[in-house]
């Protein structure tokens, strides 16, 4: 049976099991040709199982996995148009630049002189041209990551695999490769598949963007679809800062549901999750769209709100996290740029309302 040739990565209900641990668990992906896909998850979720087995450097224990429509679950990785980057440089310290990376193409017995230029041309890529001679221990860790994306590359494979590839790298240096990858990526037009559990980066570099946790597939989509609107409670609470209510919904039409969260009762939008009365659900609302009302002020008709206490401000450099105390014990952050005017004058122990807008809250049943 052959598969969708637009796409250059497909799995089919993708288990791994490991004796008795589950590390992988019927996962359907599918990755379109020509993108930049990332697998974010927390540590121990699956993420890298699931690269391992697309590479064909671990076996399924169930599952089928097409490249480009070709079945190739039982083929070795060395037979697989694929290639991996490691979170370790595991750059030959003996060899220079141009050795490191022209190594496999040495392997094939490719000429010197067609292996000098492809290496030429692959340090160009990555912004290393006149390193050809440097050996591993003279590069910063930043350079030696970019030997080994060039190394990758310059076998011509059609995806090229990512295992937490700037894991290694200092904050900074980690934003600076975001930028390079995504760069690299477009300009070579291949298939890109990341795994990582930073949320930034994989926003900065990802077209499409797949949460793994727990061995499962959780959800799929855009940056801005996962942010936005999270269809998961995993997610919502994954990605960014998020508060959580929990409730029981009291009634419901195909637009609105009014949900008894304890300490209130609210309004969310049920398009999404058309929920019925007496379920058992969630609601989550990002912290920057989260406001905070003074005694005197009073929320809009399109606004939801309920009582808290004001507590303390936590400055962050760009944004300031506002800590307000709910009837029922719980912390909340209400996130705004440190220069924004409207908490300043909210003292300590103060009686306010956090309130948000009705479109910002996401209704969730898992």
């Amino acid at each position: 049976m052959s598969g969708n040739s637009e796409l250059a990565v497909e799995t089919l209900e993708l288990g791994r099991r490991y004796g008795r641990v589950t590390a992988l668990e019927g996962v359907n992906l599918r990755v379109t040709k020509g993108s930049y896909f990332v697998l974010l998850g927390p540590s121990g979720g699956g993420k890298t199982t699931l690269l391992r087995l697309i590479g064909g450097l671990v076996r399924p224990s169930a599952g089928r996995v097409r490249l480009h429509g070709r079945d190739v679950t039982d083929l070795p990785a060395n037979e697989r148009p694929t290639t991996m980057v490691f979170q370790s440089y595991a750059l030959f310290p003996h060899m220079s630049v141009a050795r490191n990376v022209g190594f496999g193409l040495a392997l094939r017995r490719v000429a010197k002189r067609e292996v000098r230029e492809r290496v030429d041309r692959m340090l160009d890529l990555v912004g290393l041209t006149g390193y050809q001679e440097r050996m591993p221990h003279e590069l910063s860790g930043g350079q030696q990551q970019r030997v080994q994306l060039a190394r990758s590359l310059v076998l011509d494979r059609d995806v090229l695999l990512l295992d937490e590839p700037l894991a290694a790298l200092d904050e900074k240096l980690r934003k600076e490769m975001c930028f390079e990858l995504k760069r690299i990526q477009e300009q070579v037009g291949i298939t890109f598949i990341h795994v990582t559990h930073n949320q930034e980066e994989a926003m900065t570099v990802a077209d499409r963007i797949a949460i793994i946790a727990s061995g499962r597939l959780i959800e799929e989509g855009s940056s801005r679809e996962i942010y936005e609107h999270p269809a998961r409670r995993f997610t919502a609470e994954f990605i960014g800062e998020t508060k959580i209510f929990e409730g029981t919904v009291e009634a419901a039409d195909g637009a609105r549901a009014r949900v008894d969260i304890g300490i209130g009762v609210i309004e969310v939008g049920n398009r999404d999750a058309n929920v019925r009365v007496r379920d058992a659900v969630s609601i989550s609302i990002r912290s920057e769209l989260l406001e905070l009302l003074a005694p005197d002020e009073t929320a809009s008709a399109a606004m939801q709100s309920v009582p808290a206490t004001y507590e303390k401000t936590i400055y962050l450099g760009l944004t300031s996290s506002h800590r307000v105390r709910l009837p029922d014990g719980a912390e909340v952050g209400v996130r705004r740029f440190s220069g924004a005017r409207g908490t300043a004058r909210i003292e300590p122990g103060a009686q306010v309302r956090l309130a948000w807008h009705m479109e910002d809250a996401r209704l969730h049943t898992s």
